[in-house]
């Protein structure tokens, strides 16, 4: 198959990339490297600061356009698949209808039904819009619903969500807001990961916790880590001889990797059920992950006996909770690292995943 993968979300696109090409299918990523993380793409398409940079892409995407037709697969990865206005991108949305066999729109993170859904029906625990029946007030929550609700990004989103063959969803939050809208065209396909060999995990116990602790530009009150690093405070000041803390903040991706290796644990996406992409790449290293995994998570990819991952609730008290108990246990460190690892080789290894998204397209294709 020929294979367009239009825009960047944490590596999935590269990553799903080198998975489908491994199968022996022809792939183009074309992105802006999602922003300062700068993964790797076949044509880049980033954004210039001030309208001046919007003129050079709006140009740049219009001088690229007989290249993006004849594609057996179309793939975006949000509705704002370009850095440009949502209203400058109906017409490349139909061009690409026109140019190319089928269409399939992922719902992988912000978008007006993850924003919509969370916000008004709530069919979530709790998440980036809401505990319980409460609507989070945090700045972060506030814009989104702003940018996403009655604008032309929701009109864009619906539009594109009708029209494309299928929607694939990479974690089981974004599963449960789009299948009730489109339950004939919903898959979930977990998120792809590069899983090198078996990290080299020692027996023994070790002395402290080395607890990690990525923050990204902007968003630590929307993803938690600004509650999560306070609990990570608070026990090292209770236990400053079993806990080593290091917190980092908007590294590039190849950085921020080698940052946290050596690590044995860490902490990402307070109000997640699912771990995505930053604690996947982790636990391929053997450092367990501390946010996402309810039962949801698990039920969803059928796994009923390996559950490494340390859950939270969105509460400081539940963070605090957790961390305390593992350094007052850690003889558990060895066990739930090598489980983390061969969790992600069961669920997320990327040959793994873009089988799954073969089959998804070969059955849009028969």
């Amino acid at each position: 198959m020929k294979i367009l993968l239009l825009g960047e979300y944490s590596n999935v696109h590269n990553t799903l990339a080198r998975g489908l090409r491994e199968l022996g299918h022809s792939v183009t990523v074309v992105s802006n490297g999602d922003f300062w993380k700068n993964y790797p793409r076949d044509i880049d398409v980033s954004r210039r600061p001030g309208k001046l940079g919007g003129v050079l892409l709006m140009a740049k995407i219009y001088a690229l356009l007989p290249h993006l037709r004849g594609y057996d697969i179309v793939q975006f990865i949000n509705p704002m698949f370009f850095e440009l206005k949502a209203e400058r991108l109906f017409s490349l949305f139909h061009y690409l209808k026109k140019h190319n066999k089928k269409l399939v729109l992922c719902g992988f993170g912000m978008d007006y039904y993850w924003a919509n859904t969370c916000s008004t029906t709530m069919p979530l625990r709790y998440s980036d819009f809401n505990i319980g029946k409460n609507l989070r007030q945090n700045k972060e929550a506030i814009v989104e619903r702003k940018d996403w609700i009655g604008t032309e990004k929701e009109r864009l989103n619906r539009l594109m969500a009708e029209e494309c063959d299928a929607i694939v969803t990479g974690l089981y939050e974004y599963w449960r807001c789009y299948e009730p809208h489109f339950p004939k065209k919903t898959t979930f396909i977990p998120f792809p990961i590069v899983v090198g060999d078996q990290p080299i995990i020692a027996d023994e116990t070790p002395e402290k916790l080395n607890l990690f602790i990525g923050i990204s530009k902007n968003r630590s009150a929307y993803k938690g880590t600004d509650i999560m690093l306070r609990a990570a405070e608070q026990v090292k000041q209770q236990y400053p001889d079993r806990l080593n803390l290091t917190v980092v903040n908007g590294l590039p991706f190849d950085e921020y990797v080698r940052t946290m290796l050596g690590s044995h644990a860490i902490m990402d996406q307070l109000y997640s059920y699912t771990p995505s992409m930053n604690p996947l790449e982790a636990m391929a290293h053997g450092i367990i992950c501390i946010g996402g995994g309810e039962p949801e998570n698990y039920e969803i990819i059928n796994e009923t006996t390996l559950r490494p991952i340390i859950n939270v609730l969105p509460t400081y008290e539940s963070c605090v909770t957790e961390i305390t108990r593992l350094v007052n246990n850690l003889s558990l460190i060895p066990q739930l690292q090598r489980e983390s690892y061969d969790y992600v080789c069961k669920h997320h290894d990327y040959i793994k995943v873009a089988r799954q998204y073969e089959e998804c397209y070969q059955g849009l294709l028969r």
